[in-house]
């Protein structure tokens, strides 16, 4: 059975830091490229970051760029969002998605949500 869990969100305040995991069990994260993605209720889930299966190319959301930092651990089976000089509206539900390459391409999972708020 396939489940993916996050987990180290918490509450911080506006400046602070906190480090998002997202372990794997039933599947290997190396065939798979990883997202973040967050989701304040009633608005649209946004892709907050992403990092490929192949090479670790990662693209970043305009509003987290130079604040946020995606890295993958294989051995461990494991994506990290580092996450720095946190903000208000940073505050949100945010979810680890997990896309299959290759001959993995066609399966995609979805973690549960860690709640991050950020107070002023």
């Amino acid at each position: 059975q396939v489940q993916i869990v996050e987990s180290g969100g918490g509450l911080v305040q506006s400046g602070g830091s906190l480090r998002l995991s997202c372990a794997a069990s039933g599947l290997r994260f190396s065939g798979y490229a990883v997202n973040w993605f967050r989701q304040v209720p009633g608005n649209e889930r946004e892709l907050v970051a992403a990092i490929t299966a192949v090479g670790g190319s990662t693209n970043y959301a305009d509003s987290v760029k130079g604040r946020f930092t995606i890295t993958r651990d294989d051995f461990k089976n494991a994506v990290y969002l580092q996450m720095n000089n946190l903000k208000p509206e940073d505050t949100a539900v945010y979810y680890c998605n997990a896309i299959g390459d290759g001959w993995y391409a066609g399966m995609e999972y979805w973690g549960k949500g860690t709640l991050v708020t950020v107070s002023s």
